[in-house]
């Protein structure tokens, strides 16, 4: 017969007491077997040892005899009836198993159900009595062992779970992080979640609603301490506080347990996490209830957070924690409940169950006088209890894989079938304890915790939470409130980083900030200023020439009405191209001239709005080849007037070297020098956006950069070369013989378009922001302006006013003018 053990309790050190066998082959247990209190045969046996009662049966040893066999105090009200689900769920599993026909066939699984009392010494007796068979003799030599098929262990101590053990365990309820050290315990499997993710889950939880403040308290255990261990140190990842951390175990004296419960009421933090078992959370809670403290919120463990053991103390409302996620086991209820007289009377604790659960004496037992005998009428299907409860199927589950991890493990070995389990992934439910409408208190699903999900999804809220004192809100748990605006924290000597002051920092000045709960100041970025309360950085406004302010929707509309005007006078010079004003004054030049200072009015547009790399570079190069343009046909216009006059002297051919081929070409001449200038300046070093923040220190300025300062005063240096060559054959030729002498109109252009550039210059230099771009665009304008006013004006008002002087004899001065208005002052102004 194979034996397979499960194990559910949670042992420390173990001591086996043994005296050598009279044959000398092994040893003799002291005081014999302890004797199941479920049991079926079968081809294989499973064990359990589950804690159904909660404390053993004492004896005084006088040492004159021998000791009484262990066994566990009897009393009312004893009974861990959930733990009593877990065996009667074991059963449950079995009995299917041995009903299938497709695991395991041919194969009769039985069992062997222990009771611990919660007492080490009976649970480690019952263990190894379960390992080497039901006989009092042993042997301690692992050569003559006899080892079981499988060993199945559901909730042990590191001390009983070990290498040297010749069995696999598999556990339902050990979650200690410590056990998955597979060099150290290499025959272990569970088929609960490791702590380590309950730990985390716990961080996740207390961060979540913002608890840097808290108090920490465990059970001294393997499963309180290991566990406790990997919170405290995720929690320290998260910048969440410790104030205090205690452990304690229910059979320590009371001054111990009162001393923790001391810490707990005068501690500062309102969060208390507790990773404890839920024997140790009710002796905890009594002694608190005894001194009254003020509400705390409670986090818990799944060890006690979904326990009813807990569930008297009204204090604990509100409380929240992870547990096992709940399942669904389909006929273990009515296996429950199907219970009999007859199944009851064949086991001991069974009986004690039926006889306390409807307070009758079964006809085998002892009747005293004036009790009731149970008559068999009594059914399950009238209890609410902990045994009948199916509504929270967490740690019952576990058991019930664990028994079919069993069954497929064994199904794989005698049947050669191979079929691969996995411990499954590590999910939660969030529990809430709340006040249900008859007043109960009741494991409510507020949420789920998946530890395979992705980073901040980990944590998911289904529904509100009810707080502890029945509080909405969520409770606050914090060492130190937040720093206001505007303010650092300092940290206070020899405390957490949780605590500390709130004080202005001695590095604040204009440039810097200091965020909520920040350790010290930090400087803006240069393109950022602190916000009004000094808690965060905010872009500076930006300042540029833009076509919705009004600066520039005027300079915007000025280029427009040139640029409308310079079209205009080319329309009327084209109607009267044949007439005498116009012939006179070389057209081809003229049209020229007019489309240049068209473009000159039109390229001062690309100089508002927001500057970009294109824009740059287009506004400098497009305005210094039109302006070289135009100069360089007022130039030609120029030269052409000296040279018409020179060549009226006798034997004179000089204008047969200055005709209109000459003239395109000594125009093309001068612009193309431009064009080499501004493509040699954008190869280099071309003009760029740029933020300038060194002129306001609130503001930053979007402005062009012209890169190559050389190439830019390369462009205006050879536009004011042009203008001043212009200037000065205009002034010469100011007084040849003319009725209408365009010297003299170009010499005032020149004049008014010098006059305009030499300005700019320390205009340009010391206007800030966009009022240099400004300036800059009423130059342009202002200089063209002064070219169509000077030289065309006086024309078109001939042209369209006074066509009688648009003859060749008034042109050649045979007629004397009549005229004393406007035209007559502007022809004879020199």
């Amino acid at each position: 017969m194979g034996i397979v053990v499960l194990w559910v309790i949670d042992l420390p050190n173990i001591i086996v007491v043994a005296l050598p066998d009279s044959s000398g082959l092994g040893c003799r247990l002291l005081d014999g077997s302890i004797p199941a209190v479920l049991t079926q045969p079968g081809d294989f046996i499973i064990g359990g040892v589950f804690t159904i009662h909660t404390s053993p049966k004492t004896t005084e040893h006088t040492f004159m005899h021998a000791p009484e066999p262990l066994q566990c105090r009897v009393k009312k009200k004893n009974e861990n009836l959930k733990e009593l689900r877990f065996a009667r769920a074991m059963t449950f599993a079995i009995e299917e198993i041995n009903n299938s026909t497709e695991l395991l066939p041919g194969i009769r699984l039985g069992y062997q159900i222990h009771d611990s009392c919660a007492s080490v010494s009976v649970a480690t007796r019952a263990t190894f009595q379960l390992i080497n068979g039901l006989d009092p003799i042993f042997s301690l030599s692992p050569e003559t062992l006899r080892p079981p098929s499988l060993v199945l262990g559901l909730s042990v101590s590191r001390s009983l779970i070990s290498s040297s053990l010749p069995v696999l365990q598999v556990s339902h309820y050990a979650t200690c992080a410590c056990l998955s050290d597979k060099q150290q315990y290499p025959t272990f499997l569970r088929t609960i979640p490791s702590d380590k993710f309950q730990a985390a889950a716990l961080v996740q939880l207390v961060k979540h609603f913002g608890w840097t403040w808290i108090g920490a308290v465990r059970s001294d255990s393997d499963y309180g301490n290991s566990g406790m261990a990997a919170f405290l140190a995720a929690a320290n990842a998260e910048g969440i506080c410790v104030e205090y951390s205690e452990a304690f175990y229910r059979t320590n004296p009371r001054s111990r347990v009162r001393r923790v419960a001391e810490v707990i009421r005068s501690a500062t933090a309102r969060v208390v996490v507790a990773f404890a078992a839920a024997g140790d959370m009710r002796v905890l809670f009594e002694e608190l209830l005894e001194l009254g403290f003020p509400p705390l919120q409670w986090v818990g463990s799944e060890a006690w957070v979904t326990d009813p053991l807990v569930t008297p103390f009204d204090m604990c409302l509100g409380a929240v924690g992870f547990g096992i996620r709940r399942a669904i086991i389909p006929g273990l209820r009515t296996f429950l409940m199907d219970l009999s007289l007859a199944q009851a009377s064949a086991s001991p604790i069974l009986q004690e169950f039926w006889e306390s659960a409807f307070r009758c004496r079964l006809a085998s037992g002892p009747v005293g006088p004036g009790a009731q005998v149970c008559n068999g009428s009594e059914s399950l299907q009238q209890l609410q209890n902990a045994y009948t409860d199916t509504s929270q199927l967490r740690i019952t589950n576990m058991v019930y894989k664990a028994v079919y991890a069993v069954a497929h493990g064994l199904h794989s070995l005698v049947c050669t079938i191979m079929i691969v389990t996995e411990n499954p992934v590590a999910t939660y439910e969030l529990v809430n304890w709340q006040l249900s409408e008859h007043g109960q208190v009741e494991f409510v699903n507020v949420g789920y915790y998946d530890a395979s999900a992705p980073e901040g999804k980990l944590l998911t809220m289904t529904r509100n939470i009810t707080w502890t004192g029945g509080q909405s809100q969520v409770p606050k748990s914090v060492c130190s409130e937040s720093c206001p605006p505007g303010t650092r924290k300092a940290v206070q000597r020899g405390k957490p980083v949780c605590c500390y002051d709130c004080c202005i920092s001695d590095q604040w000045k204009p440039c810097y900030f200091c965020s909520a709960d920040s350790l010290d100041c930090v400087r803006c970025p240069s393109d950022a200023w602190p916000n009004p309360q000094g808690d965060a950085c905010i872009p500076k406004p930006i300042e540029f020439l833009s076509f919705s302010e009004y600066l520039g929707i005027i300079l915007a509309a000025s280029s427009v009405v040139g640029a409308c005007l310079a079209i205009a006078i080319a329309a009327v010079f084209y109607l009267h191209k044949d007439t005498p004003i116009v012939r006179a004054n070389n057209s081809e030049l003229s049209f020229l001239l007019l489309f240049s200072l068209t473009l000159c009015f039109l390229c001062s547009l690309t100089f508002i709005g927001r500057p970009s790399q294109w824009s740059c570079m287009l506004r400098h190069t497009v305005f210094g080849v039109t302006f070289v343009l135009c100069i360089s046909c007022v130039l030609g216009k120029t030269i052409v007037v000296l040279m018409a006059f020179r060549a009226t002297l006798p034997g004179s051919n000089v204008m047969k070297w200055f005709g209109p081929p000459q003239q395109r070409l000594s125009v093309l001449a001068f612009t193309l020098i431009q064009v080499l200038i501004c493509v040699l300046w954008l190869t280099l070093s071309p003009p760029f956006p740029n933020k300038n923040m060194k002129y306001y220190k609130d503001k930053v300025i979007l402005e062009c950069d012209v890169g190559s300062a050389v190439g830019f005063w390369a462009v205006l240096g050879y536009i004011g070369l042009l203008s001043l060559m212009c200037f000065v054959l205009a002034f010469l030729a100011r007084k040849l013989p003319d009725n209408f002498n365009e010297a003299k109109f170009i010499t005032f252009s020149m004049l008014i378009f010098c006059a305009v550039w030499i300005t700019f210059i320390p205009a340009y230099v010391s206007s800030p922001g966009k009022f240099t771009v400004a300036v800059e665009i009423f130059a342009i304008i202002s200089s063209s302006c002064g070219l169509v006013m000077c030289i065309f004006a006086p024309k078109c008002f001939i042209i369209l006013f006074e066509p009688e002087k648009n003859t060749k004899k008034h042109m050649m001065g045979k007629v004397p003018s009549k005229s004393f208005g406007w035209t007559h002052g502007w022809v004879n102004f020199y």
